[in-house]
C-alpha cells in the first residue's frame, strides 16, 4: 500500500480529510481559522499538527517560522474552501470578498510549496456558473504558469453512497508527468441510500411506535444540508425551499432536536434532526467526535465534504500518482 502526505487548507472538522486519508493521503499539517474545527479534529486525530490559524497569514516559506517548511516536501495540497458568492452578491452586501482571497491564498501556498497535485473543493457554481468564469481562468493561467494541468467537475454526493444529493464542485490539477494518469472517479453502483434506509434506527431508538412508516415514506435522498457560516444560519436545515423538500420527506426543518423522537411523539409526526442523525446523512462515522454545542456542532457538520466523495476522488488522485494503477487496495 503506497502512502502520500498532504496538507489540508481549511480543513473544517477534517471530513475532507478523513476521506483522504482512506484513500492514502496523510496530512503532514491541517489549517483551518475556527477553533471548534480545530478541536473536532483533535478530538479525532490527536496524532495531526492541526494550526488554527488564518490562511491568509500562512507562508510555508516565512523564515520567522521554520517549522512550517515542513510542509515542503508533501505530494498533495487539499482543501474545501469557504463558499464562493457571485461578485454581484459581494457587491450588494458590501463584503470584503474575502472567499476569493482565501482562493487566492490556496494559490500562493502550492506555488511556494509545488507538490504533485491539488484539490480545492467548493460549490458547484465555481465550476458551472459564469459569474464564476473569471474566477476559474484565473486559476488556470496560474495553474497553467507554474506546471499544472487543471480539471473540473461536479460530483454529487448521492452517486457515492450517501444518503443526500449535495453537489460540490471540484479543481484537481497534477503536475508534469502526472497530468494525463487522471481519471474522475465513477459512481458507486447500485442504489443510493434513502434518508428512511439512513436514519430509521435512530428515529426508532427511543421507542417512538411511527418510525417504521416514517421511514418508509422517507424513501429518497435527503436534500443537501447548509451548514451557514459564523455569520449567518446553522440553527437550522436551511432556507424556505429547502425546508420544504425536507417536510416532503417528513423532516421538519426549523430546527434542530437533542435526541431523536420519543415514545409519546405523534405517530404521523414530523420529527427534527439531532446533530449525530445529521452527520449520518454526511456519510461521517459514528466515531468522529464533533465539538462544541448544537449549532455549532452542526454548521461544521452542514459546511462538510462526505468522506466518501473525499476517497473517491483521493484515490483518483493517488492512482495518478502510482502511474495509473490503483494504490490502496479496498
Amino acid at each position: 500500500m503506497t502512502r502520500f502526505t498532504s496538507l489540508e487548507l481549511c480543513a473544517g472538522s477534517g471530513a475532507q480529510a478523513l476521506g483522504l486519508e482512506r484513500a492514502g493521503f496523510d496530512p503532514v499539517m491541517l489549517i483551518d481559522n475556527n477553533e471548534f474545527a480545530c478541536r473536532t479534529i483533535a478530538l479525532n486525530r490527536p496524532g495531526w499538527d492541526v494550526r488554527c490559524r488564518d490562511l491568509m497569514s500562512f507562508d510555508p516559506l516565512d523564515e520567522e517560522e521554520p517549522d512550517l517548511r515542513k510542509v515542503l516536501d508533501i505530494d498533495l495540497i487539499s482543501g474545501g474552501m469557504p463558499r464562493i458568492r457571485a461578485a454581484a452578491a459581494v457587491r450588494r452586501r458590501g463584503g470584503d470578498d474575502r472567499e476569493r482571497a482565501l482562493l487566492r491564498a490556496a494559490i500562493s501556498v502550492l506555488m511556494a510549496v509545488r507538490p504533485k497535485a491539488l484539490l480545492l473543493e467548493n460549490l458547484d457554481g465555481l465550476v458551472l456558473s459564469n459569474e464564476c468564469a473569471e474566477d476559474r481562468s484565473w486559476m488556470e493561467a496560474e495553474l497553467e504558469h507554474l506546471g499544472y494541468r487543471p480539471f473540473w467537475r461536479v460530483l454529487d454526493a448521492a452517486d457515492f453512497g450517501v444518503p443526500q444529493h449535495r453537489r460540490s464542485g471540484f479543481l484537481v490539477a497534477l503536475a508534469g508527468s502526472y497530468e494525463h494518469r487522471f481519471v474522475w472517479p465513477e459512481p458507486c453502483t447500485g442504489p443510493t441510500p434513502t434518508v428512511g434506509q439512513a436514519l430509521g434506527p435512530s428515529m426508532a431508538a427511543n421507542g417512538w411506535p411511527g418510525a417504521a412508516q416514517w421511514a418508509a415514506r422517507a424513501d429518497r435522498p435527503a436534500p443537501a444540508l447548509v451548514g451557514g457560516s459564523d455569520n449567518r444560519g446553522g440553527g437550522d436545515l436551511g432556507p424556505t425551499g429547502t425546508k420544504r423538500a425536507w417536510a416532503a420527506i417528513g423532516v421538519e426543518g426549523a430546527s434542530l432536536s437533542d435526541t431523536g423522537p420519543s415514545a409519546d411523539f405523534p405517530l404521523d409526526g414530523r420529527p427534527r434532526l439531532s446533530v449525530r442523525q445529521t452527520a449520518i446523512l454526511q456519510a461521517i462515522p459514528e466515531t468522529w467526535q464533533i465539538h462544541g454545542r448544537k449549532t455549532r456542532a452542526y454548521r461544521q457538520i452542514g459546511n462538510a465534504l462526505p468522506p466518501p466523495v473525499a476517497e473517491a476522488v483521493g484515490r483518483s488522485i493517488a492512482t495518478a500518482l502510482c502511474g495509473g494503477r490503483p494504490s490502496i487496495t479496498s
